[in-house]
């Protein structure tokens, strides 16, 4: 099958290509170009928490403490004058 680019160049993805990459309007899609001409087409997959170790570790030791020790402690006594 071969489909026309619109003047602003665009093309619609099929349905069934849609369907077969499990993506959905709104979603980000990506494309990689081949050494071969060909171009790849596949969903963007944001990482979760549990997938990124930085996330994990974001904000580990300031949970137990207010934001007016922590800002006492880096910029001094007169931090909120």
């Amino acid at each position: 099958m071969s489909y026309t680019l619109t003047r602003k160049s665009q093309v619609t993805l099929p349905k069934a290509i849609r369907d077969f990459l499990g993506v959905s309007p709104g979603q980000e899609i990506d494309y990689e170009a081949l050494a071969d001409g060909r171009v790849v087409i596949f969903p963007v997959r944001r990482q979760s928490a549990a997938d990124n170790p930085f996330k994990q570790l974001s904000g580990i030791g300031l949970r137990k403490r207010c934001t007016d020790e922590i800002m006492r402690e880096t910029r001094g006594e007169d931090w909120n004058r």
